[in-house]
């Protein structure tokens, strides 16, 4: 198959999908409670930045559904739940720094939540990354999402599909999948996820019970975490 028939396909797919998942999720966005820029609790980014925040309340385990993927230790005492897009410059700086935070945290369970919201390009990324969560190992997943935010520039379908195939997985496994209604579906559950937790910037984060809107800094970060490892929840 040819890259520009790849890209075709991906292409195609993906101004499908961004359309089927604006409509999707414009209607969970009306039931999202709070506000970008409400605060519930007064917490300080690494900067001095207030950090928006709302309490939520998980009807379920996220890291049980469909193209979320735990690294770290997976029986930890400490869980952070990231939402992320692949083209957003935040969840970059976020995406080092965690990966810091696992080598000296070992308690330290990350559940990693794919959320595609900032465009076509984004979106077919993310099909490339959920066939990849369905095919290869959470080391293998880690891997591309780590690959991904070390290059430059934007990440679509096809650049995407090069770093999977570059860790083994086989291109033509990864268009099938990533082309199916399997993966439409899993990709619009996380968004709609996602958008009904008022998760209304990228990264944003989950710990214990609250939510956090955008990248707080390192040792912020890792303050929740280590209260939520203490106490269950971001403030104790």
């Amino acid at each position: 198959m040819t890259s520009s028939s790849v890209t075709s396909r991906l292409g195609r797919v993906a101004v499908a999908a961004a359309l089927a998942l604006a409509l999707s999720s414009l209607a969970v966005l009306a039931q999202s409670r709070g506000a970008a820029g409400e605060a519930e609790y007064h917490l300080l980014g690494d900067e001095g930045q207030r950090l928006p925040n709302h309490t939520v309340k998980l009807l379920g385990p996220i890291d049980r559904l469909p193209g979320v993927v735990v690294v770290g230790n997976a029986k930890g005492k400490e869980t952070l739940i990231g939402f992320y897009d692949l083209n957003c410059p935040f969840c970059r700086v976020a995406a080092a720094d965690l990966g810091e935070m696992l080598k000296r945290d070992h308690e330290l369970r990350l559940v990693l939540v794919p959320y595609p919201i900032l465009g076509i390009p984004s979106i077919g990324a993310a099909r490339v990354e959920l066939a990849v969560a369905k095919l290869g190992t959470p080391d293998q997943f880690y891997a591309f999402h780590r690959k991904i935010y070390a290059q430059r520039g934007a990440t679509d379908g096809p650049r995407a599909l090069e770093v999977a195939a570059g860790l083994g997985l086989k291109k033509q496994d990864l268009l099938a999948l990533g082309d199916s209604d399997q993966i439409t579906d899993t990709m619009k559950n996380l968004v709609n996820l996602g958008t009904s937790l008022g998760l209304e910037a990228t990264p944003s984060f989950i710990a214990g019970n609250l939510a956090i809107l955008g990248y707080p800094g390192p040792h912020a970060l890792q303050t929740m975490v280590s209260a939520v490892g203490a106490c269950g929840k971001a403030v104790c």
